[in-house]
C-alpha cells in the first residue's frame, strides 16, 4: 500500500520511526521493540537507513520486511544518497522491491567529514526524481520547521523543499521540534509557496538530556522556556524526566491535531514503553 493513499481521510495518520542497530546490538533487540509497538497498530512504521550507507547493510530493509511481512503493517525505507552512486541506490531499489516494501523516505544523507561525497545525488531531490524513473514507489521526503541547518535561510530551504516535491515527493514528514508556533509559521509559509502535500509533524519524547543535547546538535531545533524549565526541573531524576517528556511530546500533539494536522511521527529511539504511553494518552483524538 502506497502510505500517501492513507491521508485525506478525516483522520490523523500515526506512525512510528525505529532504527537498525548498531555494531554492538543484535537486529534481534530491534525486532523485539518493533513487535512490541505493533501492539498498538500504527498506521505505518518507518526504518533509518543503517549505519555505513553501503549495499553490504541491509539492516534497514530486512527491519522493513519484517514490519510488511510478519507484523503486517506498512514499513517505509529510509534511504540516503549523498553518499551513494546510482549502482548503490539501484541494489537497494531492487533489494525493497523484492521484499515488497513500497514506501521510501529520500534524504540527502549526512555529510561524513572522511569520506568524500559522492556525486550523483548532490541532494534528496536527485535522488526523488531518479526513484521516480526507476519504479512503483511511494516517495516521502523531510522538511525542516526551523530551517536546515545547511540553508541560508527559511525562504531558500522552502524554494529546495518546493524543488523535492515537484520531483516526486508526495508527502513530508517533519524534523522533531519542540516549538509548535514555529512548525505552524513553516506550514503557512510552505503553502504559499505552492506546497500542498500532506504534512507529518515528527514528534520525540525526551527521556535524558543526554538525548536532548545530542538531537539539539544534530538539527538545530530550538527549546521553548517551558521544555527548557521542565529540563532544569527533571533532568537528575530520570524516572521524572521520563514522565515529563512523554507529557510534552502529548500536550504538543494535542496541540497539533486541534490544529489540522495531517500526521503525527513519533521518533520512538526504539523503545516500545513511550510509544505506547503516548499512543494510549492520543489515540482517540486519531
Amino acid at each position: 500500500m502506497k502510505l500517501a493513499e492513507l491521508y485525506g481521510k478525516e483522520r490523523v495518520v500515526f506512525s512510528v520511526e525505529v532504527f537498525p542497530p548498531n555494531k554492538n546490538f543484535s537486529i534481534d533487540t530491534v525486532y523485539n521493540a518493533v513487535n512490541e509497538i505493533a501492539e498498538i497498530r500504527p498506521d505505518y512504521f518507518s526504518v533509518t537507513y543503517g549505519a555505513g550507507g553501503n549495499t553490504a547493510n541491509r539492516s534497514t530493509c530486512e527491519i522493513a520486511s519484517h514490519i510488511k511481512n510478519k507484523c503486517g503493517i506498512e514499513a517505509m525505507a529510509h534511504l540516503t544518497c549523498i553518499n551513494s552512486t546510482k549502482s548503490d541506490v539501484d541494489f537497494v531499489l531492487s533489494d525493497l522491491k523484492a521484499n515488497g516494501i513500497e514506501n521510501i523516505l529520500a534524504l540527502r544523507g549526512d555529510v561524513k567529514p572522511d569520506e568524500e561525497p559522492k556525486n550523483d545525488f548532490p541532494h534528496a531531490s536527485d535522488l526523488a526524481a531518479y526513484i521516480s524513473s526507476k519504479g512503483d514507489f511511494d516517495i516521502a521526503g523531510a522538511c525542516y520547521p526551523e530551517v536546515h541547518i545547511d540553508a541560508k535561510n527559511q525562504k531558500e530551504d522552502i524554494l529546495n523543499l518546493k524543488k523535492k516535491v515537484d520531483s516526486g515527493v508526495s508527502h513530508l514528514v517533519t524534523q522533531l521540534f519542540f516549538n509548535n508556533d514555529a512548525f505552524y509559521d513553516f506550514r503557512e509559509k510552505a503553502g504559499i509557496a505552492g506546497i500542498e502535500v500532506p504534512i507529518s509533524a515528527g514528534i520525540m519524547p525526551i527521556t535524558s538530556k543526554k538525548q536532548i543535547e545530542r538531537m539539539v546538535s544534530m538539527c538545530g531545533a530550538s527549546l521553548p522556556p517551558k521544555f527548557v524549565k521542565m529540563i532544569q526541573r527533571y533532568e537528575n531524576n530520570r524516572e521524572a524526566l521520563i514522565d515529563a517528556g512523554i507529557a510534552y511530546a502529548v500536550d504538543q500533539i494535542i496541540d497539533l491535531i486541534s490544529n489540522g494536522i495531517d500526521g503525527i511521527h513519533l521518533y520512538s529511539m526504539n523503545n516500545p514503553y513511550v510509544a505506547k504511553r503516548v499512543y494510549e494518552a492520543i489515540r482517540k483524538l486519531l
